[in-house]
């Protein structure tokens, strides 16, 4: 019988009510990160017992996960969870974080959860609290392991060696924060997200699919999955015979027709709108298009093609100013695969005949999915349905995410569950190949409603970004800093300062939810902003600087001893860093690394503002920590799309 042992926050409970584990490490792990012996000794209430065995569980949990703490920790509970009930080979262990000011730094409660399987097998055991100490007693001597206390029914609280905490935050600064990468358990997954209409510019409303996607496509890459960027344009369907009509008129010469010649595509589309609604044979024109368009006419592909490319002109420069990678795969493109894929799903004994379309009744809906439309053409549901099987079959994707608005909540299930009617997906939405809809709320203006101009036009977004980068750039040069640097470095440093404070301030909220744009929240020094987080990093690497110590030897010659709070507390937290980019994969939720940044800032400054880092006794360690620090809150920076600054 399997059991998933669910933890909970720790109790507090009076010092009497505490069962106290301390572990005394043999010699020889002073020299080694783990003790060979597996010794661990112990007088009282301190038990005593050699495993050899115990101890390569160690060793293997640490060279498994070498940057996730978490991990770590939760293979320690395994080892012990298999000496205690061997016989309940079901068991799972889940280890979370200890909440702040309640005791230990990890906590597990797996006590109760097996007293409820194991009370009535005739077991040795009197409740959940012998339950805990048998967990305690049996985990293997690990040198990560400070003490052990059993508290309230059977809640086991670990606190970590601050030597080993220093020594894993050493290794890290020798080896890289890229051996800190956790593992996901997939190796390739396909991000499908921006996904602009040609023809169309990017507005606001392509910000959050641009940046949620990259950053989610980052942390599963720094996770060592391959990503498949898809960009999943709006390249074909109806407008197009109105676009190209709209240009054969405009430019009988469409070889001549470039980008300046068109405009603004904006203004080009909606002329063209205008026109197929007010005239009648424009109309029935564009109509006639379509089709000798979707039959490969020579001519309506050249002038479809050239539409296209100055699209995807004015798309990169607004993808090389927020640092985003995508390889286009439009709609057009699996157009020659929906019939097969039709066909599949027909064969089935899926698709049904409903008022002239073709269809697919699920269950909890109810409307049916239309693949095929009564005038025989395909639609968006047949283009994602055809995307999906070739993202599963042809690119042997494992994880499939989707980055759009949470209106197109209830198309994304319904397609979801006929791919698992079709027998393409698993039942269990948790079980790979996987696909997920990740859903966010709008970005609103200050009067509530959907961000606009003031003349009711969506704000487009190279407009936003231009207008942040501005906004940086003039509080710099208030600041002096137009006499302090050179051109190219204010430039530079207003554009990742506006840039980063647009992408931060979207990250920072829950996706699902709606946010209001503001540029003065967004760009002020105080406060969960990517401007005093910036800020943050460039004191940092001024204090480093200002040591004229050469970091890198200090590396390899420094120790980092974490003998205060403060400096624990931070060091830990810098640990923590892997478990925090699992959750956030995991979930597909950004917010929670922003969350983490912002934590980790914060700890920074309250171990700066009471212990000195120049010219003190603990000079060397101290820049370690600062060294650390800089650099995951850099890897942070780079998983959220930021570009770092180095000097305010």
């Amino acid at each position: 019988m399997a059991i998933r042992l669910t933890l909970v926050p720790v109790i507090a409970t009076p010092p009497s009510s505490l069962f106290t584990f301390t572990r005394l490490h043999h010699l020889a792990s002073l020299s080694s990160p783990y003790s060979p012996s597996g010794v661990l000794r112990a007088t009282a209430k301190r038990f005593t017992f050699v495993t050899k065995s115990k101890s390569v569980t160690t060793m293997a949990a640490v060279q498994e996960y070498p940057g996730n703490l978490k991990r770590q920790v939760e293979k320690l509970f395994d080892a012990s969870l298999r000496s205690t009930v061997p016989d309940e080979t079901g068991v799972q262990t889940e280890v979370t974080a200890s909440l702040p000011g309640k005791p230990g730094d990890y906590q597990c409660n797996n006590a109760m959860g097996l007293w409820s399987i194991i009370k009535g097998k005739g077991t040795q055991f009197k409740g959940p609290p012998a339950v805990g100490q048998a967990l305690l007693k049996n985990l293997p001597a690990s040198e990560m392991v400070e003490s052990c206390s059993v508290a309230g029914p059977g809640f086991v609280n670990v606190i970590l060696s601050s030597k080993w905490i220093a020594k894993s935050i050493e290794t890290m600064l020798v080896d890289g924060i890229d051996t800190w990468a956790p593992s996901l358990p997939v190796k390739r997954a396909v991000v499908d997200f921006s996904s602009p209409n040609i023809a169309k510019e990017m507005h606001v409303g392509h910000l959050r699919s641009t940046i949620i996607g990259d950053t989610l496509a980052r942390m599963l890459e720094y996770s060592k999955v391959e990503v498949l960027r898809r960009n999943h344009v709006g390249d074909w369907g109806t407008q197009f015979g109105m676009l190209i009509e709209y240009l054969f008129e405009k430019f009988p010469d469409t070889d001549s027709v470039t980008e300046t010649a068109i405009g603004d595509l904006q203004s080009f589309y909606k002329e063209s709108k205008s026109k197929f609604d007010a005239d009648p044979e424009f109309k029935e024109k564009a109509q006639k298009a379509v089709v000798r368009l979707q039959g490969g006419d020579a001519i309506y592909r050249k002038a479809w093609t050239k539409i296209c490319d100055i699209s995807r002109a004015e798309f990169a420069k607004v993808y090389q100013r927020l640092r985003v990678e995508l390889e286009e795969k439009g709609e057009s493109f699996y157009n020659p695969y929906i019939a097969k894929v039709i066909e599949e799903l027909n064969s089935k004994g899926l698709i049904e005949e409903s008022e002239g379309a073709r269809v697919i009744f699920l269950e909890g809906f109810n409307i049916p999915l239309m693949v095929v439309k009564s005038d025989g053409g395909f639609n968006y549901a047949s283009t994602d349905l055809t995307a999906l099987w070739y993202r599963l079959n042809e690119e042997k994707a494992e994880w499939i995410v989707y980055v759009t608005d949470v209106g197109q909540q209830q198309h994304f299930s319904m397609f979801f569950k006929a791919a698992r009617k079709a027998g393409w997906l698993p039942e269990s939405d948790k079980t790979y190949p996987r696909v997920d809809h990740v859903g966010f709320g709008l970005v609103k203006g200050e009067d509530g409603k959907r961000f606009r101009t003031r003349s009711s036009e969506v704000v487009r977004l190279v407009d936003l970004l231009d207008e942040a980068k501005t906004r940086s750039k003039t509080a710099l040069i208030e600041r002096g800093k137009d006499k302090e640097w050179t051109p190219e470095e204010l430039d530079q440093t207003a554009e990742a300062v506006g840039y980063g404070a647009v992408k931060y301030a979207d990250l920072k909220n829950n996706r699902s939810t709606s946010y209001t744009f503001n540029f003065d929240q967004m760009l002020s020094d105080k406060g969960n902003t990517a401007v005093y987080l910036l800020y943050a990093h460039a004191r940092i690497c001024s204090i480093i600087r200002k040591s004229g110590k050469d970091i890198d030897e200090l590396k390899t010659t420094g120790k980092l001893a974490l003998d205060h709070p403060e400096e624990r507390a931070l060091g830990l937290h810098l640990l923590r860093f892997a478990e925090t980019v699992e959750a956030a994969c995991a979930n597909l939720l950004p917010h929670v690394l922003c969350e983490y940044l912002y934590e980790l800032s914060e700890r920074y400054t309250s171990f700066y503002s009471v212990h000195q880092v120049i010219g003190s006794a603990e000079e060397a360690s101290r820049l370690l920590l600062c060294e650390a620090t800089a650099i995951v809150m850099r890897k942070c920076f780079h998983l959220l799309g930021i570009t770092p600054v180095y000097k305010i």
